[in-house]
């Protein structure tokens, strides 16, 4: 039974508990990375020609996007249940948007959405608002306005308190060579920004953007240039050294041109599997990925390498095997999607677990060090708050169930229900938000595991 079947009713609120059992072993292949989909989706969208990408993410955070784009005049062909997108035009030379009444998109709580197109429509030009949920509309978005507005021919505001979404567009395109952005709170805003460069009637020959102050997770600006690259946009990033601590990014504004783009499997969505064997001392393979692969949370089998587990690559995938036995002290800047899964692990190892680098995780789908702290105190763990990250510590023996918010969070739905591997009457409210990134997520666990999670309708 998935977690779509589960209605609300009264007072009752739907829930999942995974069922404990003995060592999880064997071989999976996530859905295609999100965050590459929506950044092909982008490029292909922009392009001269047909482009098609295939091992899509189907969820509601590339539903947004593919919506989104429709609704600005771009020709998209679903096949294949989502997993295949077909693109059969040009269509950069959209004029949508271009009327006094704004063009209005919903982006629900898709972070890559409202930034990746509130930067691209700003280039395109026209009128547009990006409206999601509530909390979208508690994220900042201030950083990449600001930038924008130092390039654009036209207004783009931030209606909410403290620089945040609803955002309205009336632009008349990008006029100029140089911008510069913060990338303290998001490196979405500078990918954002490298997406949108190639795009308009800028008469500049290249878009130099410079990044202020540190840039967090920079491994998805590499994906967003390898992205780029692929449909044929020239991007030079160079590498940062010593009395050289400026990020300036060079994109040429030639344009796209379509291709056949094949999308990898989620490397944050593997963290999950191969976290199931971290915590129960089993051997889990992952299919598709390997040390090579351009997403960065493949280094988060480095991080469980640390912990005391043994990880193999073959070029069909990779496996994590054995149990994460102790506790570490680990900057996570550049892969801070795999905290919370990293977080479950630490609660079976011994010795304390330090995260640090990931300040910018307050300012998620919900607070990601506050609100995580708290669930996992749930469980007895220890857990002291740092302002970059926290401490973990937890006694496996003494640890027990109880019933854990997700906060409309996928990640913190995804990762708290791995604790139930090994403690009975770990119960998780609101399974159905995991249909954000991964909707097929625990029938996909319950297939690895040969066993049935426990759904269930309970007081919240």
């Amino acid at each position: 039974m998935t977690s779509a079947k589960i209605e609300t009713a009264n007072n009752l609120a739907p829930s999942v508990s995974i069922t404990p059992g003995g060592p999880v072993s064997g071989s999976i292949r996530p859905p295609g990375s999100k965050s590459l989909t929506n950044r092909a989706l982008i490029c292909a969208a922009m392009a001269t020609g047909e482009s098609r990408i295939t091992g899509a993410l189907a969820s509601e955070d590339t539903e947004v996007m593919i919506e989104s784009l429709r609704r600005i005049g771009v020709e998209a062909q679903i096949q294949d249940g989502g997993r295949t997108v077909l693109f059969t035009q040009q269509n950069q030379s959209s004029s949508a948007g271009a009327t006094d009444h704004p063009t209005e998109l919903y982006i629900a709580n898709s972070g890559t959405s409202i930034r990746f197109l509130t930067a691209t429509l700003s280039a395109l030009g026209g009128h547009y608002r990006l409206r999601g949920v509530p909390r979208m509309h508690q994220r900042p978005i201030g950083d990449l306005i600001e930038a924008i507005q130092s390039i654009s021919e036209g207004e783009i505001n931030a209606e909410s308190e403290n620089s945040c979404p609803p955002v309205t567009i009336q632009s008349n395109g990008w006029q100029g060579s140089s911008l510069q952005v913060a990338g303290s709170v998001s490196s979405q805003y500078l990918s954002g920004l490298m997406m949108a460069a190639p795009l308009g009637n800028n008469a500049a020959d290249a878009v130099s953007i410079s990044v202020r102050g540190e840039l967090v997770s920079r491994p998805y600006v590499e994906m967003t240039a390898e992205v780029m690259r692929a449909f044929h946009a020239k991007v030079e990033i160079p590498q940062i050294t010593q009395g050289n601590e400026t990020l300036v990014v060079r994109v040429n504004t030639d344009g796209y041109q379509g291709t056949d783009y094949d999308v990898e499997p989620d490397a944050s969505a593997a963290s999950y599997f191969w976290a199931a064997a971290a915590i129960t001392g089993g051997s889990v393979k992952v299919l598709g990925l390997t040390p090579k692969a351009i997403q960065g949370d493949v280094g988060f089998c480095s991080v469980l390498q640390k912990m005391g587990c043994e990880v193999t690559s073959e070029p069909d995938g990779m496996t994590v095997s054995g149990r994460a036995s102790r506790g570490i002290d680990i900057d996570m800047n550049s892969i801070s999607d795999t905290v919370q899964t990293l977080a479950v692990v630490a609660l079976f190892a011994d010795g304390p677990t330090r995260v640090r680098g990931v300040a910018h995780n307050r300012f998620k789908e919900t607070d990601r060090i506050g609100d995580l702290a708290c669930e996992l105190r749930k469980l007895g763990a220890t857990v002291n708050e740092h302002d970059d990250g926290m401490t973990i510590q937890a006694i496996p023996e003494n640890l027990r169930g109880g019933v854990l918010e997700t906060y409309h969070d996928h990640r913190m739905a995804m990762s708290l229900s791995l604790a139930g591997l090994k403690i009975p009457n770990v119960r998780i409210l609101h399974p159905s938000c995991t249909a954000k990134t991964y909707p097929e997520y625990f029938a996909d666990m319950e297939n690895l595991l040969g066993r049935a999670h426990q759904w269930q309708q309970i007081e919240a």
